[in-house]
């Protein structure tokens, strides 16, 4: 027998983890109906607290505009327009993503239905995803717009250019995918991590860490970072790989044909073309699609970006909303491509700030002991709208009936829309990837 300590852990892995595992998450949970309302306001509802403490604790213009309450809310949800909201490409499109996933991952941990769901083609599992994202979008409109949200606590969407419809489209939307990147790392990255290591404390920081907006969602109901619903109450942090399946786990056969509706959230980049047009646009946004007939759909697509290389002190965004007819001759196959014309609208909205009015109309209020002035008293919005026609092709993957990719669409699209900032923004090459989410065929 060799000498020093042993390192096989044995049965004391199972029955004595490192950290005392006793509370709320010990058990593992059983399915039962309906959603746990109680819990899932609870859960809203501290969430909501912490977002608005960092709020105030960080951003001054939220601690300024309470002064502003009811004006200030009047003010937010009357001016909403365009897509930019004057935020960090991180915040748009990191930030809230993660807070679609977080409220996603509330409302997954108490809909006891498909509380055991995970990742693939069980049609149990995008049925759950899907209700986790129709509840993220309602706790994202509350969180933008509502009695406790951005503009009543602290009128933020009051100032331009903080009015646009970004995150409204991009944090339940991104979420989605976010939240099922997430389940895949599960399933597939950190389930193998566990059965290569015996380390109580990797298997918990890889959870944890892997898996943040989860995480954040357990320590929001009272549960432990690393909790799964799945785990047996012995384990401290491994689960079983052949856990039985629940009666909601089951395969279900599809029925035969194609979906009758899709659903495709989106990230696009654009380039502007012709004698004035020069710059890009990053973005992102949503689409839907009927099915009038086999092989042809009704497509409509809501998509909206922020201008890059503009001046100093310039911002701009562009929103754009079409339909039209798609033509798709191979809806049931692996590989999927298709063309469409749309026709629609195109608002383009630029907005630049002069430093200086900014500085001198902030003395004089000070000097006078008056309120620091209003975004609209040193800035100037110019704006565009008008008809939008674009026609292009795409190719989509089908992982199953449920879910495919969207590898590529490409558009060109013409707009009757005036410059602006001597820049023409009328015509484009607009290149669109995502995910489709497919219903009706499970």
């Amino acid at each position: 027998m060799a000498n020093g300590p042993s390192t096989d852990l044995g049965s004391d892995f199972l029955i004595k983890p490192a950290i005392d595992l006793k509370g709320p998450s010990v058990k593992t949970e059983q399915p039962q109906p309906g959603v746990n309302w109680m819990g899932l306001i609870n859960q809203s509802l501290r969430f909501l607290a912490l977002e608005h403490t960092f709020r105030l604790a960080t951003e001054q213009g939220t601690r300024e505009g309470l002064s502003q309450i009811p004006r200030g809310y009047l003010n937010s949800v009357g001016r909403l327009h365009g897509w930019s909201d004057g935020d960090p490409f991180y915040v748009n499109y990191v930030g809230h993503p993660m807070q679609g996933a977080v409220a996603g991952y509330i409302w997954a941990q108490n809909d006891r239905r498909y509380l055991h769901v995970e990742f693939g083609r069980n049609p149990a599992y995008w049925k759950s995803r899907l209700r986790a994202t129709a509840f993220s979008w309602v706790y994202s409109e509350q969180f933008e717009i509502g009695p406790l949200s951005e503009a009543s606590v602290g009128g933020i969407q009051a100032l331009s250019p903080q009015q646009g419809f970004v995150d409204h489209v991009v944090t339940p939307v991104i979420g989605l995918g976010w939240m099922i990147a997430e389940d895949s790392v599960d399933k597939y990255l950190i389930r193998y991590f566990e059965t290569r290591t015996s380390n109580r404390f990797l298997l918990a920081i890889a959870r944890g860490g892997l898996n943040p907006s989860r995480t954040a969602a357990n320590v929001f109901a009272g549960k432990w970072p690393w909790y799964r619903p799945t785990d047996p109450a012995t384990v401290a942090f491994g689960r079983t790989m052949t856990s039985p399946k629940r009666k909601n786990e089951l395969p279900v056969q599809a029925p035969q044909g194609v979906a009758p509706f899709e659903f495709t959230a989106s990230t696009s980049f654009r380039t502007f073309t012709g004698q004035a047009g020069r710059g890009s646009c990053i973005g992102g946004g949503g689409s839907g699609a009927f099915r009038l007939a086999a092989t042809w759909q009704l497509a409509a697509e809501v998509d909206g970006c922020r201008i890059n290389g503009l001046e100093t002190n310039f911002s701009g965004d562009i929103l754009s909303y079409l339909v039209g007819p798609r033509w798709v001759p191979a809806p049931s196959g692996r590989w999927s491509p298709y063309a469409q014309v749309l026709i629609g609208g195109r608002k383009v909205t630029q907005e630049q700030m002069f430093p200086e009015r900014k500085i001198a109309l902030a003395l004089a209020a000070e000097q006078r002991d008056l309120p620091p002035p209003s975004r609209d008293e040193y800035t100037r919005e110019t704006e565009s709208s008008g008809l939008s026609v674009a026609a292009g092709a795409g190719l989509d993957l089908k992982l199953n009936d449920a879910v495919a990719v969207r590898l590529a669409k490409l558009d060109y699209a013409h707009s009757w829309i005036n410059n602006v900032g001597g820049v023409s923004y009328a015509n484009e090459v607009h290149f669109t990837t995502g995910i489709v989410i497919r219903l009706g065929t499970w």
